[in-house]
């Protein structure tokens, strides 16, 4: 991008009526730029997530665990607030469990669920992720120092297409992962 010129903004934007399309290019251009932004950290972050023996979803589920309060979450939890299948959930929690990053325990209340609870491994690898997320020399370098600015920017639009994350059924947001 040669003096902040963006070449995929302005082809787009200097031949939309030219070639006779109707509306505005900015809904393709949306579309387009979180769609190849997304393509983006997702090959970096698989290059890190490789060096320390995750895959995406472990990442997702391991962190979402070491975020929670009590450390733990059913698997249909876990499944609502990831947006994954639950088989995908299963497979995963076994693969991680297999790791020795997360373990199964019965619900303490609720004979028929299990709890999926991280280990202090888990936790250990969670920090791996974190430090190497972040660091100067990694895959996702080029994005250091705009992680927030990417957040802010696309918060509004996932809240105004209803994921509001973490609410429960009254429509309050939820502070913890419930285990209940």
């Amino acid at each position: 991008m040669d003096d902040g010129i963006d070449p995929l903004v302005m082809g787009v934007r200097d031949r939309w009526e030219g070639q006779g399309l109707l509306g505005g290019p900015w809904p393709f251009m949306a579309i387009c730029a979180v769609g190849r932004l997304n393509q983006l950290l997702t090959k970096a972050l698989d290059v890190e997530l490789k060096r320390l023996d995750l895959t995406r979803t472990g990442y997702f589920l391991l962190t979402t665990l070491a975020l929670s309060n009590r450390g733990r979450a059913r698997l249909s939890t876990l499944g609502r607030i990831l947006m994954m299948h639950p088989t995908t959930v299963k497979l995963t929690v076994d693969q991680l469990e297999t790791a020795g990053l997360v373990t199964r325990i019965p619900h303490p209340r609720d004979r028929r669920a299990t709890l999926v609870e991280v280990t202090a491994a888990g936790r250990e690898r969670a920090n791996e992720v974190g430090e190497a997320l972040e660091a100067s020399g990694g895959e996702l370098a080029p994005f250091g120092g705009k992680y927030r600015d990417i957040f802010e920017a696309l918060q509004p639009a996932r809240l105004a297409a209803g994921d509001v994350e973490l609410l429960n059924p009254g429509g309050e947001r939820n502070r913890e992962l419930p285990d209940r």
